[in-house]
Order: structure tokens, then sequence, then C-alpha cells
């Protein structure tokens, strides 16, 4: 006699499938574990590097740091080219060195403002520029400065309009930083140059009513006679 057919309830098949997915999983990693570690140690790997270069960047960035502000004091002296060169007879690294070997990172960055600054004081205005452009650190006043830089290349070479266009952008970096009202007031200065009064009149506007306290405040009036 035929053994009646023993009913499948939901719950056998949700099992049912449960355990094939399990078998299958397993068969799965079977298959493919040797890739698996594979890809788990390059996985590994990579987490360990990323370790490894963060601790090295910030060594190698304290390490500029201190470096720099060792230079910085000379710098302030006015001894541009000591600054860049470092100090004879002594192991102190001049701009130049720091940033040739720390220049990844962000006090390395900052060092090539100080280098394009003394570059820009002994009126090497070419490697001055060079180096203003090359920044790319992430500290707001000196993308400020960099482009500031880059604007004083373009004045001295009369070309008003790209002067004008870096000092505007200079201003627009962060509304905190204190040298803004110089800027603008650089910026109309150019503009007015290229004959674009109306550009020059808003910004010495700025200056004027957003920069009251600013001692380059004091100057705008003579440039707006110019532009009415």
């Amino acid at each position: 006699m035929l053994k009646k057919k023993k009913k499948i309830t939901k719950h056998a098949i949700k099992e049912d499938k449960l355990i094939t997915t399990f078998n299958n999983t397993l068969s799965f990693v079977d298959e493919y574990k040797s890739k698996l570690m594979l890809y788990g140690g390059i996985t590994l790997v990579a987490a360990i590097l990323i370790i490894f270069f963060v601790n090295r960047n910030i060594q190698q960035n304290q390490k500029a740091g201190l470096e720099l502000s060792r230079m910085v004091t000379i710098y302030d002296n006015g001894s541009y080219l000591e600054a860049i060169d470092g100090k004879l007879g002594t192991n102190l690294l001049g701009f130049k060195k720091i940033v040739e070997e720390y220049g990844s990172t962000e006090n390395g960055e900052t060092a090539k403002i100080y280098l394009a600054n003394s570059y820009s004081f002994l009126g090497k205005y070419e490697d001055a520029y060079k180096i203003y452009k090359d920044y790319s650190g992430s500290i707001s006043m000196y993308k400020a400065a960099s482009l500031a830089g880059q604007a004083d290349y373009f004045a001295a070479k009369k070309d008003y309009e790209k002067a004008a266009d870096f000092y505007n952008d200079a201003s627009l970096v962060s509304e905190l930083n204190a040298l803004n009202s110089e800027y603008l007031l650089k910026a109309g200065i150019n503009y007015l140059q290229t004959g674009n009064k109306e550009k020059a009149k808003e910004l010495f506007n700025l200056v004027k009513v957003n920069y009251k306290t600013s001692g380059f405040a004091n100057q705008v009036d003579k440039y707006l006679a110019q532009v009415e």
C-alpha cells in the first residue's frame, strides 16, 4: 500500500531553504576559501599600510613644524637669503630644504609660503610665483596668501586683469582673514587699471562698508573719486 505523502508545511519549506542556503554557503566558502583568504590578507595589508603612512605623515609633519619654527625667527628678522638656504655652520634647515624634505605635509606646505615670500622680498619674482602656485595646503590664511602672491606677480608684470582676479579670489577664501581689506583694495586698484570702473567701485565700497576700522579703508575715498 502506498503510504500517504506527508504534507510539507511552510515551516518545513523555510527550514529546507535555510539548510540549502547554509550548505551552498559552506560549499562556496570551501571552494573559494583560498581566494577569500587572499583578499582578506590584501585588505589587512592595505589597512596596515594606511596606518603606517598616516603615522609617518604625522611624524614628518611634526619634524617640519619644528624646522619651520626655528627658521621663522630668521625670516622675521629680514634675513631672507639665510631663511631660504639655512644658516651656515648650523643644522638649521632653510625653507627650501624644508619644502624639499617635507613638502607633502601641512607644515611643509606652510613652508612654501614663507619660501615664496622670501623670494619675493629678494626680487626673485619668477621663483616666488612658482612656489605660490604650488601651494596645496588646507590652511585658509595660506591659501589666500598663495593667491595674493600670484596676484603680486601679475601686477608687477602689468597684467592687471589677472592680478585683480587673484586678489579678489584671495579675499573670498575666508571671511575671517585680517588681510581681506588689503586684498579687496588691491583688486579694486587693478580693476581700475583695466578700465573696469564698475567692479572697482563695488570692491572699494566693500572695503569702506565692511572694513571701516582697517587702515586700508582710509585709502578708499581717493580711488572712489576716480570711478565716480
